[in-house]
């Protein structure tokens, strides 16, 4: 059972460096676009795990399919199966365990790259990078009876742990170079929100922070999916296989 169940929001969307990281490490992808008619499993019997990517719309907008994949969070949960929320993936999850989505008080949005301070319960997973980036102008309220793993000044809930088996987390590391210039171009109209950054800081912070971001994101998938092998990222490579390392060597409202 090497196959992970992969939710787009867009017909143009992409998986990124996860789909990346994840093939490289073994796992096939099953890539599923609900709005455009997709259907979800009623189990994931024959799934190692899912991820439920971003999008431009909001877990709180009364579409069909943003209730049914809410609502559909039942199944990895109950079957214990490993589950990713990222942006509108960890808000939907955030819903399903009767939690809150909602824009900040005083309107400010996280769009470019924002400090992130790793809790003590996140310190003793992994090592956490110090900036991330962001592309959403919506929270979430932490879940009742979920650990916090990591936060910031104005979205205070970063990336949480429900039970042993489902994940989320509010930024974006599967971005490639290629995806992050589309986001700028496609999203340059959201540019002038309150707290958003110019794109040339998107693509210039790219350069310096990149990097770490990239090196956490493979500590976490195998921390998330376990999938026996990690993928070492260098600079000027979007993916690559090296050899195992060893695991213990580790030490909104969506706009796009």
């Amino acid at each position: 059972m090497k196959k992970i169940l992969v939710v787009l929001h867009q017909e143009m969307s992409s998986p990124g460096r996860v789909g990346q990281l994840l093939e490289k490490t073994g796992f096939t992808l099953d890539i599923r676009r609900p709005p455009l008619g997709d259907p979800l499993p009623e189990t994931l019997e024959d799934h190692h795990g899912a991820v439920i990517f971003g999008g431009p719309m909001s877990a709180n907008d009364r579409d069909d399919f943003v209730r049914q994949e809410t609502d559909w969070l039942a199944v990895p949960l109950r079957e214990e199966k490993p589950f990713l929320g990222i942006c509108l993936g960890a808000q939907m999850l955030v819903k399903h365990l009767g939690g809150q989505v909602r824009s900040h008080d005083e309107g400010l949005v996280e769009v470019g790259w924002y400090p992130l301070r790793a809790t003590e319960e996140g310190r003793q997973l992994l090592h956490w990078p110090e900036m991330v980036y962001q592309f959403h102008r919506e929270g979430f309220s932490l879940p009742s009876d979920a650990t916090l793993l990591a936060t910031a000044e104005h979205y205070p809930n970063q990336a949480f742990r429900y039970g042993r088996n489902a994940w989320g987390i509010q930024f974006h590391a599967e971005l490639t170079r290629a995806m992050m210039q589309r986001w700028v171009v496609r999203g340059a109209h959201r540019f002038v929100l309150p707290g958003a950054q110019p794109g040339r800081d998107h693509l210039g912070g790219r350069l310096i922070w990149d990097t770490h971001l990239k090196q956490w994101l493979v500590a976490f998938l195998d921390l998330v999916f376990g999938g026996g092998t990690d993928v070492r990222v260098t600079a000027g490579a979007e993916a690559e296989a090296q050899r195992p390392l060893g695991r213990a060597k580790v030490g909104r409202r969506g706009l796009v």
